[in-house]
């Protein structure tokens, strides 16, 4: 793990402008690759190729070994020094996910994390069609008049999810309420614009991200949650015998 900390160190400092071209970082870059490849070879060779395989994170490892080979030729050869070779390199950052392990009761929460996944996929599929529903309407509405927010469906999408947010949804009104009030369109159009964007905010961001987060929470903590029914269960089957023997003495 130490190695892997110091490899992406050193990666870190090689996106520096300074020291992008530093020889030392660059060549204590291709000598942690090396020994990720000498650590790959020695595992295979002492546990086998279908003992090394069987074990998942020697796969992820391995993976990102392979993955990253092509920064060893760039790094011998500077001519061939192209952007996605370079590119490959930071896939060696993901090995830091390996510290994970050490997190306490990791299987568990990865469990809950799963089930949490898969209990919010509706409520998120429902906030995707609602924001595209939105983002059509306000493309139509106000395209013309705030191309920077609404100028393609795309960035309308973008802007309503932003509003999901609750981030600068109410600098967006402004925006819109302002270009509506300098093209000479009434106070009630503007207060219904503005009204619309509310709506946005409340059904969207309020409601739709507050339960989305809820049924996260949930699921992730079930976990928890039974536990405690299992000691409340035996806490009243205890409480049952202990009834029992005082009504029988």
């Amino acid at each position: 793990m130490a190695i892997i900390v110091l490899n992406a160190i050193v990666i870190f400092f090689l996106y520096f402008p300074d020291f992008k071209h530093n020889h030392v970082l660059n060549v204590l870059d291709m000598i942690f690759l090396l020994i990720f490849i000498l650590e790959a070879i020695v595992k295979i060779r002492k546990y086998s190729a279908r003992g090394y395989f069987g074990d998942r994170w020697n796969q992820f490892d391995f993976t990102l070994v392979v993955l990253t080979l092509p920064s060893l030729v760039g790094g011998l050869f500077p001519l061939l020094q192209l952007n996605i070779i370079l590119l490959l390199r930071l896939f060696r950052l993901f090995r830091l996910v390996k510290f994970v392990k050490f997190v306490p009761h990791v299987n568990m929460l990865m469990q809950g994390l799963a089930r949490a996944m898969r209990a919010s996929v509706l409520v998120l599929m429902a906030l995707f069609c609602l924001d595209f529903m939105l983002a059509l309407f306000s493309c139509h509405f106000y395209g013309d008049i705030a191309p920077e927010y609404f100028g393609n469906p795309l960035i309308a999408a973008y802007s309503i999810f932003q509003m999901f947010t609750i981030e600068g949804w109410n600098e967006i009104s402004a925006v819109i309420g302002q270009h509506m009030a300098d093209n000479g369109s009434g106070d009630i159009i503007i207060g219904f614009t503005k009204f619309f964007f509310v709506m946005i905010v409340l059904i969207g961001g309020i409601f739709g991200m507050s339960l989305a987060n809820a049924i996260f929470v949930d699921e992730m903590t079930v976990d928890n949650n039974l536990e405690l029914e299992k000691k409340i269960d035996v806490l009243q089957t205890q409480i049952e015998e202990l009834k029992e023997l005082i009504v029988n003495k």
